[in-house]
């Protein structure tokens, strides 16, 4: 039995684990799971256009993975939380992220769930993305 690694992303992640008592991600064995991230900055707020923000929340996943010892290379699993006013998640955030899949991704492509939500953790947040890596082989 391994026993689950927690980890902190620098910057915000010690903040949300006073404030709200969670760990940003877990680490069991070669299997990396990492909470919801938004695209906030390290003070936790939300700025700039929606491409911006959606680019901000990959880049905090990428951020939270390394504190596992994981990379987007490793990612089989994306489970994203979309704000949507209602009906279907648009164009409008579906380009910025099949952009971004692609490009920190390359010719790999995970399984993705795509979610509409009308509420996430912050109020001005339209984006949470979080996701599963496996880490295999490291040779």
């Amino acid at each position: 039995m391994t026993t689950p690694q927690f980890t902190l992303t620098p910057g915000y992640g010690q903040r949300h684990r006073d404030l709200l008592h969670y760990s940003q991600a877990v680490r069991i064995g070669d299997r990396v799971e990492i909470s919801g991230q938004g695209g906030w900055d390290d003070d936790s707020r939300v700025t700039g256009t929606l491409e911006e923000e959606i680019v901000q929340a990959f880049e905090n996943v990428g951020r939270t993975l390394a504190t596992a010892g994981a990379r987007w290379s490793d990612v089989v699993s994306v489970t994203s939380y979309h704000r949507v006013p209602a009906g279907a998640i648009g164009d409008d955030h579906n380009r910025v992220m099949v952009e971004q899949l692609r490009a920190r991704m390359g010719e790999r492509a995970p399984i993705w769930t795509q979610v509409g939500v009308t509420a996430l953790g912050l109020a001005e947040m339209n984006i949470e993305i979080s996701v599963v890596a496996h880490l295999g082989d490291q040779s």
